[in-house]
């Protein structure tokens, strides 16, 4: 119960640092899921918390280093494969070897192996703890494209070391003949268990397709069991690193979607939602537990009078200074030999050097390893000094946190540019399917593709809501103006028809009825609304009572009707050459449509046209993102993003359509 309760706890705190980081965007949310924290345990008191490394590791970095694996782009894991790897083994090692002995020199009572087991556990960085403050800085996408690369596999490299570096100081022995001998071996099995693991579950899901009934919810279940299997496959069985699986089995697996896409589009939204969601929590409960854990590390060494207070605060700005410090003399020296060595074109300046050095934030790794630390050695006596290096370890993170929100925003540019642009790609893209769907239209299709524009229409107006207050508030005005206009002509037309027209009181009623409905309903007004749907209640019983012929004679006098009124308009609109040119052509457009699809109104072959069409609208769409990136107009991560974007509007128009 106590469990459960705690778990409850940590998702309500979760909830509420979501919310805070809403009013202030310029504060990173793990910054603020740290602080809630620590407000928290400082208001319960006596909160502690013991972590299992095995269940933790498995819990939290399965999926998480899955998730990363799946969503970083591989043209650019290969292209950047050098630096990546350097700095995911080299720099690794390094900051585990230079920075070990100065911890041990900086503070003596810290032995040598826990001195090293610190370091490398502080090597990992963590991307998903800057992305905050990226989304509102002009990072260059070469940096971060090495960092989340570095992210893959310094986890694995970094949790090794640390694995070593503990075992020596619990058992007493190290050997590093047997340590790279079992460095190597983790690493490349667990690759290969990841990939043919990956192969394998996703052969099984399109194998088990051939099962019409089984839901779609199926299918994203075992996406999401996936990096658990692979992690407990690779470590429980074969004694490899299931994190190298993971990231292995993430990458695999993002191939295989990506060439059924198209197929699965529902499983595949649902799938990323889900996978949102929990990458969110994860992570949220990482820098939540950092918070939780740092008060009682802190009130622990603070209180064992071992080191003056302000002495660990300086212990904990050294130390991190020491960590960027080592990052920024490996990275200098790195594109000094790229550059020189390796002829690499592209010259790498001090500016982005220190981008570099500031972007390699500490986070989840870092504190999940350091919470794994064991109580006691196989002596029987206490791990040395534990609750100091937790506190060293969780200063450490909380120092790169803090300096990258405070240096990054000055050196870097604002990205509102960028985003103004995102979102002007995606109104092309959704005025590329419009444009598609009329070049397809015909009078057998009409209908469903009216019934199609209307939803991308929809959609562009949510994503212009992106754009600036003043654009937005111009093109809702434009189409007011439009409106008005039409249902002018509407009812001057509609109010025509009727009086030439020698037409039966009763279905000249309901059609009078409907028309001021149509025109109510242009009132937006809620207490307007409420009253809108109470009369169309009574006045659908009223129409139930009719009989079926003269139900039938209402519907052939409304679509005479408005097959009179739209070609009206349409006709009104060509000859007034004193109404604005913009909105008489949308007009025209609007009402030719009309007219089409009044015209033909076949419901029997509808959804097979609209799903016809869907797939023309999102073909040409895919093909306008591909000439895009081809043409080096938009870069790997915006194609990502634009990529995302296509499936959510696939899987929209595929769920209004079924319902």
């Amino acid at each position: 119960m106590e469990l459960l309760i705690f778990i409850i706890t940590l998702l309500v705190l979760l909830l509420i640092t979501n919310f805070i980081s809403s009013f202030i965007s310029f504060i990173p949310i793990a910054l603020i899921q740290i602080a809630v924290g620590i407000i928290f345990n400082l208001a319960v008191q006596d909160f502690s918390i013991e972590v299992e490394s095995e269940w933790f590791l498995l819990l939290f970095i399965a999926p998480l280093l899955y998730y990363d694996g799946a969503h970083f782009p591989r043209n650019q894991l290969w292209k950047l494969r050098l630096p990546i790897l350097g700095n995911a083994i080299i720099l690794v090692l390094l900051t585990t070897l230079v920075g070990g002995v100065f911890v041990h020199w900086l503070i003596p009572s810290i032995p040598l192996a826990a001195a090293f087991a610190l370091m490398a556990i502080l090597s990992p960085t963590d991307p998903v703890a800057v992305n905050g403050i990226a989304k509102r800085v002009q990072i260059p996408e070469r940096i971060m494209n090495v960092v989340r690369g570095e992210s893959l596999i310094n986890d694995a490299s970094g949790l090794v070391a640390f694995k070593y570096a503990v075992a020596a100081i619990v058992t007493g022995y190290f050997s590093i003949q047997l340590a790279i001998g079992d460095f190597l071996y983790t690493f490349f099995v667990g690759g290969i268990i990841g990939a043919i693991g990956a192969m394998l579950i996703f052969l099984l899901r399109f194998s088990i397709r051939k099962f019409p009934n089984i839901d779609v919810t199926f299918y994203v279940l075992i996406q999401l069991l996936t990096p658990f299997i692979l992690y407990l496959v690779s470590e429980e069985l074969f004694h490899a690193s299931g994190v190298i699986a993971v990231v292995a089995g993430g990458i695999l697996s993002a191939i295989f979607n990506e060439k059924t896409e198209h197929l699965v589009a529902q499983e595949q939204i649902l799938t990323d939602n889900l996978w949102s969601i929990l990458t969110f929590t994860l992570n949220g409960v990482i820098f939540l537990l950092l918070g939780l854990i740092l008060p009682t590390a802190t009130k622990t060494v603070f209180t064992s009078h071992e080191f003056p207070n302000d002495l660990l605060s300086l212990y904990v700005l050294v130390i991190g200074i020491a960590v960027l410090l080592i990052r920024l003399i490996w990275t200098m020296i790195f594109n000094q030999l790229d550059y020189r060595l390796f002829k690499n074109p592209e010259k790498v300046y001090f500016k982005d050097e220190v981008l570099t050095t500031l972007v390699g934030v500490r986070g989840t790794i870092t504190m999940v390893g350091i919470l794994s630390l064991p109580l006691a050695m196989n002596s029987g006596d206490s791990f040395p000094e534990r609750q100091l290096l937790i506190f060293l370890a969780a200063g450490v993170i909380l120092f790169t946190l803090i300096i990258a929100t405070i240096f990054l925003p000055l050196l870097s540019e604002p990205t509102k540019d960028k985003d103004i642009k995102l979102v002007e790609e995606k109104r092309k893209m959704i005025h590329q399917a419009i444009l598609s769907i009329r070049a397809n239209m015909n009078d057998e299709n009409a209908v469903a593709a009216l019934q199609l524009i209307k939803q991308y229409n929809v959609m562009l107006l949510n994503v212009d809501r992106q754009q600036g207050e003043k654009n937005l508030q111009n093109q809702r005005l434009q189409a007011l103006q439009m409106r008005k206009l039409g249902l002018q002509l509407e009812g001057f037309y509609t109010e025509k028809y009727l009086t030439e027209k020698n037409i039966d009181p009763s279905i000249r009623s309901e059609l009078e009825y409907k028309f001021k409905e149509k025109m109510k309903g242009f009132n937006t007004n809620p207490f307007t609304i409420l009253l809108k749907q109470f009369r169309s209640m009574i006045h659908q019983r009223n129409i139930d009572k009719l009989s079926p012929d003269m139900l039938h004679q209402i519907k052939i006098g409304e679509s005479e009707l408005n097959n009179y009124v739209t070609a009206s308009i349409v006709e009104h609109m060509k000859n007034n050459p004193d109404i604005s040119l913009d909105i008489a052509n949308r007009l025209i457009i609007y009402y030719q449509h009309l007219q089409k699809a009044y015209q033909n109104e076949d419901q029997l072959d509808r959804e097979q046209q609209i799903e016809d069409l869907s797939f023309i609208a999102i073909e040409a769409q895919r093909g306008l993102i591909n000439d895009w990136y081809r043409e080096g107009e938009i870069t790997n991560e915006v194609a990502r993003e634009l990529k995302r974007f296509l499936i959510s509007l696939e899987s929209i128009i595929l769920m209004e359509q079924e319902e």
